[in-house]
């Protein structure tokens, strides 16, 4: 049987969490490329001091206006940084659709496949804007 950290690799918890032992918990796998995604998306440029290119950037589209030209920003801004950034996946699909329970907030939804088995996976993460 394969060892998903072998194929995945293994990394810090994301968010950052602790065990019941006391220590930091660490993940592997496939929920370990679900959390560098987030990690991507949700950084910003210039944030990581020794990385500077590193991250997607999304909180530039806070106070937006939540309209198509914008989601279609959000959607570009997605597949560069993950094509850039995280080499275990190949996207199939990226939308960015108006969040139907917030106004003022797009869901990104991510379909992608896993290089290493071709498994198909799917992320969704809100993006906070301005209605």
């Amino acid at each position: 049987m394969n060892d998903p950290g072998r194929i995945f690799g293994r990394g810090m918890s994301f968010p950052p969490r602790v065990g019941l032992n006391g220590r930091i918990t660490w993940s592997e796998g496939e929920q370990n490329v679900r959390e560098s995604i987030r990690v991507i998306l949700m950084t910003e440029p210039r944030e990581r001091v020794r990385l500077p290119a590193f991250g997607g950037g999304l909180r530039q589209f806070l106070f937006e206006p939540n309209n198509p030209g914008t989601r279609h920003r959000i959607r570009e801004a997605i597949e560069e940084s993950l094509a850039k950034w995280e080499p275990r996946i190949r996207l199939e699909s990226v939308s960015v659709e108006p969040d139907p329970g917030d106004p003022e907030a797009a869901v990104a939804t991510l379909t992608y496949r896993l290089v290493a088995t071709q498994a198909l996976e799917r992320v969704s993460l809100s993006v906070q804007l301005s209605g």
